[in-house]
């Protein structure tokens, strides 16, 4: 395998001004054992995002990963690397996931297998140095999987009850009467049931993976993506929250706005607030580091 030769000892390290050999022909390899290997599993994969709503980010999530790499591609490109037999750890046990997952018909193990295995590869060709290049890339690529059914219902049910607590009280504060029984909201005009689809899982998933893409283009310091991951709970939680209440409201008025069409309506306009309290919450976030730093 001369073409995993890449460099060793002083070659390993950045050189100005040179590029990467790319080993075209091992990538080509690696790249047609994984496609014949995981075909099946990343057919069923994209299936799941068009027929699962919670999923319909998953699209775009491989094309963005792809594309942080291409932006980069020269800075990459520029600096050396040395492959590392160890990288046919995570590949091996890539293909034990995938033969448990598959005889178990447990999807969420065959599909972390597939990114586990692509950092293999990665890691096989170039090392630590390639995977501290496209370590945030193969990390997006988790946010393309959806959460096994085991823990979807553990985090959808505490969020139920908490947007429907919540809504409860905005709702009482507008002058409605309302009684809640756990995730069901008792009103004049009918009962307003908070489903696992109105939970909020859905926005907290596409909003936790576009703070990571926000953070990455938007702001220089590395830091930055993993605090606003952070801040996308309370602020999905928020807006969902405020979801559940303007759909109680809105059925008082008419209860048609609360089905159908208008409720699909409500939860993208939900969603784009969310996203301005994001910005936000970045924006509040550096004028407070700009003042700490200039205290200093």
């Amino acid at each position: 395998m001369a073409d995993l030769e890449i460099s060793s000892g002083e070659n390993a390290k950045q050189r100005p001004g040179t590029e990467w050999p790319v080993p075209w022909v091992a990538i080509g390899w690696f790249a047609a054992l994984l496609l014949i290997c995981y075909l099946p599993v990343l057919k069923r994969l994209a299936n799941d995002w068009y027929i699962d709503e919670d999923m319909g980010h998953g699209f775009f999530v491989p094309a963005v990963a792809a594309y942080i790499v291409w932006q980069r591609r020269n800075e990459i490109l520029s600096k050396s690397y040395e492959s590392n037999w160890l990288g046919l750890i995570p590949l091996i046990l890539g293909a034990l996931l995938l033969a448990f997952g598959t005889f178990g018909v447990e999807l969420f193990v065959t599909r972390v297998a597939f990114v586990l295995s692509l950092t293999g590869v990665v890691f096989t060709l170039g090392g630590w140095g390639l995977i501290k290049e496209l370590y945030f890339p193969l990390i997006l690529l988790l946010f393309m999987i959806p959460l096994p059914s085991v823990i979807y219902y553990q985090i959808t049910f505490p969020l139920q009850l908490l947007a429907s607590q919540i809504a409860e009280h905005s709702i009482e504060l507008a002058g409605i009467p309302i009684l809640r029984e756990g995730n069901v909201l008792r009103l004049p005009s009918g009962d307003l049931s908070v489903v696992e689809a109105c939970s909020g899982i859905r926005s907290l998933m596409s909003l936790s993976f576009l703070s990571l893409v926000y953070g990455f283009f938007f702001d220089e310091k590395p830091w930055m993506r993993w605090v606003l991951l952070g801040c996308t709970i309370p602020i999905a939680i928020f807006a969902n929250a405020m979801r559940v209440t303007l759909t109680g409201l809105l059925s008082e008025v008419n209860p048609e706005l609360a089905k159908g069409l208008f409720h699909s309506l409500e939860g993208w306009v939900i969603f784009m607030v969310a996203l301005v309290l994001l910005v936000a919450t970045h924006q509040l976030i550096n004028a407070v580091y700009r003042r700490s730093r200039a205290q200093q």
